[in-house]
């Protein structure tokens, strides 16, 4: 039997983490919105009235207003005149970026993938910002949106992606008003990530990185003959005695961590590292209060 070719196999692997993917969605979009419903929300934006483009709601028409502002299918149920007014259109924009590239797939035990952490957030996330006023957008996939279907459209857009999603977010200009949430494992070159937050803060925007890890990658569990395998190069390394990398591999870590951090600070960026044997809600929570702080809560980058 002829061997498949690298080609083939790359395109079988896509193909069966599209079907993954797609089968998973309705599922994690319900998880986003019960866990969305469990955290306290409302101290980040507003709805208002204004000039804009989303119905918001109807009003009593007052005395010395233009007729013109009259909603009369709406009037003509009742005794009462009523103006159809539409959201304040300075709403507040965010991004939001789940990495959803190969390596998010990892989990042990009966974790969560990191893939399934990052899309779950984002989905809540955004679930909590739309019903606060705010605007959010998906960098390459869908423009900013103040709908209140933000969950579904999130979803359908990320189903739809014409190509494999990458390691880091797609180049894209944010306003300077506007805030950027990075949800990956960050696993690429420090100094490529160190680079992406760079380019993103340039304009003046606010961001959080988050990167989301299972346990495992943070204490290096492993020993005896390890085989260790790149899911997005395909590279592999096999190890004697994986314990003695235990020092080696925590020192890795925390001089990644360090890049990637101090690129963050110094742009009044947040960093936080959220592993998958924590609660969803307890990143949803810590983001959320962040959000509009600016560089508050760079310098408190810890566990969330």
């Amino acid at each position: 039997m002829a061997e498949t070719s690298p080609a083939s196999r790359t395109v079988e692997q896509a193909a069966l983490q599209a079907a993954s993917l797609v089968s998973a969605m309705p599922r994690l979009v319900l998880e986003a919105r019960r866990i969305a419903s469990s955290v306290a929300h409302g101290l980040h934006g507003r709805r208002r009235a204004g000039t804009g483009e989303n119905f918001w709601q109807y009003r009593r028409f007052l005395g010395g207003e233009p007729a013109a502002r009259v909603d009369w299918r709406r009037s003509a149920r009742d005794d009462h005149l009523y103006v159809r007014e539409r959201e304040w259109e300075a709403a507040h924009t965010v991004w939001i970026w789940p990495d959803l590239s190969p390596s998010m797939d990892y989990a042990t035990g009966n974790r969560p993938p990191k893939r399934e952490r990052a899309l779950v957030t984002a989905f809540a996330l955004a679930d909590l910002l739309v019903r606060g006023g705010e605007r959010v957008g998906v960098p390459g996939l869908m423009r900013p949106s103040a709908d209140r279907r933000i969950v579904e459209r999130m979803a359908e857009n990320i189903v739809l992606a014409p190509k494999l999603p990458a390691r880091l977010p797609p180049p894209f200009a944010p306003a300077p008003t506007a805030e950027v949430v990075l949800l990956g494992d960050f696993w690429s070159p420090a100094s490529e990530v160190a680079a992406q937050i760079t380019a993103l803060a340039s304009g003046g925007a606010h961001g959080h990185v988050v990167q989301i890890v299972d346990p495992a990658e943070e204490t290096f569990p492993f020993s005896g003959r390890i085989a260790f395998s790149d899911p997005v190069g395909g590279d592999r390394l096999t190890v004697g005695r994986a314990e003695s990398w235990c020092d080696d591999y925590a020192l890795k870590l925390a001089e990644h961590r360090a890049v990637i951090r101090a690129s963050a600070e110094r742009h009044g960026w947040s960093f936080i590292i959220h592993r998958t044997d924590q609660p969803a809600s307890a990143l949803l929570l810590s983001l959320h209060m962040r959000m509009g702080a600016g560089g508050a809560g760079a310098a408190a980058g810890g566990l969330a």
